[in-house]
């Protein structure tokens, strides 16, 4: 069950952000000792973008308490999602929203290392890149268009010609030297790959245009629910999912420690 600001949440709590798809939100891992790997960042992440979206600070030991109390009695490891939004926001009047809630949900999580996946390079790019808001509708979308090809997911690709991410993870690339090579293009800037550039330094970031990246020796996919996840293919480009630096990276996310609520 979700919460808003720590009590059972009603439908007409849940109205305004599904009329007028407003707010932004940060998802978290929790491992099975209850730890998540990134916190800081993600509450980080939660404090910028509520001043972006709403003209507001953020309680973050509030999101705290909230996420505290919705974990109870839930099975570990799974994701919880943090949204904030004001259930007073108006479609004809949103500037005059600016009293922001906290909605907690709480969903399974996978096994990690995640599959490898396949991705279709797509032209999209998103809106408002920089924050993590819900306007979820195109990059889902260009999703399902992927999915209904065969694929897994879409890579977008800017109208430039440059990689930029995928539908909701950071992709990076292996060159033939071993590098880390990061896309240089407005991307949401992901706390996984914040914390993987932290831990492998051997890593750049660069424009990457789409003929470079199915150049590249392996890619790779991130986020908090995935961790490192290895790119099969781009299109009919194959990937090797077993290469050296991708499982040195998935063994260095793995040893993060995670840290308690």
């Amino acid at each position: 069950m979700a919460t808003l600001d720590g009590k059972p949440v009603s439908v007409d709590d849940l109205l305004p952000l599904a009329l007028t798809n407003v707010g932004h939100f940060t998802s978290m891992r929790v491992d099975a000792d209850g730890s998540i790997r990134g916190l800081t960042l993600h509450l980080e992440r939660l404090v910028r973008d509520c001043k972006i979206v709403w003209h507001a600070a953020l309680n973050t030991d509030r999101v705290r308490d909230y996420v505290r109390q919705a974990l109870k009695g839930h099975t570990l490891p799974c994701v919880v999602r943090v949204s904030i939004y004001d259930p007073k926001v108006e479609m004809g009047h949103p500037a005059e929203a600016g009293e922001p809630h906290v909605l907690v949900s709480v969903r399974g999580a996978g096994a990690l290392p995640a599959a490898p996946l396949r991705a279709q390079s797509l032209v999209y790019e998103r809106d408002l890149p920089q924050v993590k808001h819900v306007g979820l509708f195109a990059a889902l979308h260009t999703r399902g268009a992927a999915q209904r090809e065969g694929f897994d997911d879409a890579l977008f690709v800017g109208r430039d010609g440059f990689v930029s991410e995928g539908g909701t993870w950071n992709v990076a690339f292996v060159d033939q030297d071993g590098t880390v090579v990061w896309p240089d293009a407005p991307v949401l800037p992901g706390v996984t790959m914040a914390l993987l550039q932290q831990q492998h330094a051997e890593h750049r970031t660069a424009a990457v245009a789409l003929d470079q990246a199915k150049g590249m020796a392996a890619a790779f996919a991130t986020n908090t629910s995935i961790g490192v996840r290895p790119l099969a293919a781009i299109d009919d480009t194959e990937f090797p999912v077993d290469h050296p630096v991708l499982r040195r990276l998935q063994e260095a996310y793995l040893s993060i420690p995670g840290e308690t609520l």
